[in-house]
């Protein structure tokens, strides 16, 4: 392998860090990684009306919180349009390319006529060969390339195959507007070329500007990068995915609860497969990468897949880096404030002590801040309504006496509060759920949560007895 590999992920800031995008984004850190080269960031802020500063942030966000890093500073299109300029002129000067004076009405009338008659070649080349000097006054010229008009345009795609174009199809295109501003095609060429980007890897819907991006690359005498263009990732019902099948934002499967590793590891395998293999650590996924093995056709998202897949990661987390996802995630939750102010280093310890129960039955973040309330409820606690209803005045009775049973407990800890309710269970002929139940209901106002002996040891002697008093019958 070559060390001087050079991928970009190269997103317009117009909205968040979108699905499809982090994956593009991770598979050129893989491929980077994988041939010990780069990956550069280029944020593609050209349409100056839709870029923000907050879309910016959100993709960089995103990027760290993936833990997917790039090489150098960050690149911004925008502030290389002299570049873009300069180049559009040297094409000018050598022939390649020409000042267009058409105008709005002329082009309007050429598309037309160019769909009416079935031909996807919409300009008609009106200015390729005419003489400035018939141009009307102040008109500000387009600066159009001069395509071939016959033979082929190929691009030896390593993912799609050899794609070939018919060049009398394509239009000489825009590369210089007429207010001066350079367009994308022209600026993504010139700038994957000052970046030294040997591989681009990106979404097939750009396989059609990789034809146009071609003859602007043949036209300068440049090599163009090896290409790959994957597939899009389609929604469970097969259509393209958009809003209405759910997330589509980074920093919404975040606030979900993903852990960064699961939602990794599920967005490789969307389109790339190494055998049967489902869970990857990061290194593995880097050994394994490679670009022939990304399929052509679009992969579906699965939340029930990614789901489970989470689950998985969280039940092999080490518990203290789960404490700190716990607060990492708190931003993003409607109990999240009152959660952060009750975290302090004794909360901390009990949240730790309950993770490897708390773990178990969790499948993403939220479901872990859900279990662990228990932990975090003030006193007296609020009963769920279903839990509300086990609390008849028999079961308040007995709770008084579990009460009492317990309180004989001085060296508390799970196995000696269990020895007890066992011992409970046989000297009243009952059967342990039927003591452990109204305790769970008692100790944490739900009908589920975690081993209720867990849930004992985590609470402490003293918060259990004043929990169940606070339910017993008087």
């Amino acid at each position: 392998m070559t060390d001087s590999v050079v991928t970009r992920f190269a997103p317009s800031p117009t909205g968040f860090l979108h699905i499809g995008g982090a994956r593009t984004a991770l598979f050129n850190w893989l491929y980077a990684k994988k041939t010990g080269g780069k990956m550069l960031l280029r944020i593609e802020d050209t349409d100056r009306e839709r870029s923000t500063e907050p879309a910016i942030a959100a993709i960089l966000d995103g990027l760290k919180w993936l833990g997917l890093d790039w090489d150098g500073d960050v690149i911004y299109q925008f502030s290389r349009a002299a570049r873009h300029r300069e180049v559009a002129e040297q094409l000018l000067a050598s022939g390649k390319a020409y000042r267009c004076y058409a105008t709005a009405e002329e082009l309007t009338a050429m598309r037309e006529k160019a769909r009416a008659e079935g031909r996807t070649r919409l300009y008609d080349g009106m200015w390729r060969d005419r003489d400035p000097s018939e141009a009307p006054a102040g008109m500000k010229p387009t600066i159009r390339l001069k395509a071939p008009l016959t033979g082929e345009t190929v691009i030896e795609d390593q993912v799609q195959g050899r794609v070939v174009w018919q060049n009398e199809n394509l239009d000489d295109l825009v590369l210089l507007r007429g207010d001066g501003n350079p367009t994308y095609m022209l600026a993504v060429v010139v700038d994957d070329h000052d970046m030294g980007v040997t591989h681009v890897i990106r979404g097939d819907d750009h396989l059609i500007n990789a034809a146009r991006q071609k003859q602007i690359y043949d036209a300068l005498g440049w090599d163009i990068p090896n290409m790959s263009h994957i597939p899009l990732i389609h929604g469970p019902d097969g259509s393209k995915l958009s809003k209405r099948h759910g997330a589509l934002g980074v920093d919404a499967y975040r606030a979900m609860g993903y852990l960064p590793a699961a939602l990794r590891s599920y967005l490789v395998r969307l389109g790339w497969s190494h055998g049967d293999q489902e869970i990857f650590s990061t290194q593995e996924m880097i050994d394994a990468f490679d670009l022939p093995a990304i399929g052509r056709s679009a992969a579906r998202f699965d939340f029930a897949k990614l789901e489970n897949l989470n689950g998985h990661y969280i039940r092999q987390a080490d518990d203290r880096e789960l404490v700190s996802q716990f607060e990492s995630v708190l931003d993003y939750v409607p109990e999240g404030a009152e959660l952060k102010a009750k975290l302090n280093d004794a909360t901390r310890a009990q949240l730790l002590r309950a993770m490897p129960s708390l773990k178990e039955r969790a499948k993403t973040l939220i479901e872990l801040i859900s279990g662990a309330y228990f932990i975090f409820a003030d006193r007296p606690l609020q009963v769920e309504p279903k839990a509300a209803a086990l609390l008849t005045p028999e079961t308040r009775v007995l709770i008084g006496k579990l009460r009492i049973a317990l309180e004989t407990v001085t060296d508390w800890h799970a196995e000696t509060t269990e020895a007890a309710m066992r011992n409970f269970a046989e000297q009243n002929n009952l059967k342990l759920g039927a003591v452990a139940q109204p305790l769970r209901v008692a100790l944490t106002g739900r009908t589920t949560s975690p081993g209720i002996f867990d849930v004992l040891a985590v609470l402490g002697r003293e918060e259990c007895l004043a929990r169940l008093g606070d339910q017993a019958a008087s």
